[in-house]
């Protein structure tokens, strides 16, 4: 079982930013292909970000954060990231990352991140 590390979020002012880590307590990082969620009240789980797995993995991420959020991944340190900036009050939400490789996905427990004066 893959057991994450999480640091990150809290409450925001709009306008600002924050970052997220997920640290995954497993060997072979790099050939997972690693993932962020968010959930907010009332709504799915939506897909922020993607990274391929490998050294050069491909980043993407979703239409409505684009320009705002970016994803990385360091894999000798084993940790995903995901870098917010210009927060906005609908960003608000639960912020989950997860791993997948082939029929197996490790899901972290999740952050929260508030976005409010």
């Amino acid at each position: 079982q893959v057991q994450f590390e999480e640091s990150g979020g809290g409450l925001v002012q709009p306008g600002g930013s924050t970052t997220l880590s997920c640290t995954a307590s497993v060997g072979g990082f790099s050939i997972y292909t690693v993932e962020w969620y968010r959930q907010s009240p009332g709504k799915e789980r939506e897909l922020v970000g993607t990274i391929t797995h490998g050294h050069n993995g491909q980043a993407s991420v979703a239409d409505s954060v684009k320009a705002r959020f970016t994803i990385s991944r360091d894999n000798p340190k084993r940790t995903m990231y995901l870098h917010m900036t210009n927060l906005i009050p609908e960003d608000t939400a639960v912020y989950y990352c997860k791993m997948v490789y082939g029929p197996y996905d490790y899901w972290g427990q999740g952050l929260q991140v508030t976005v409010s004066s």
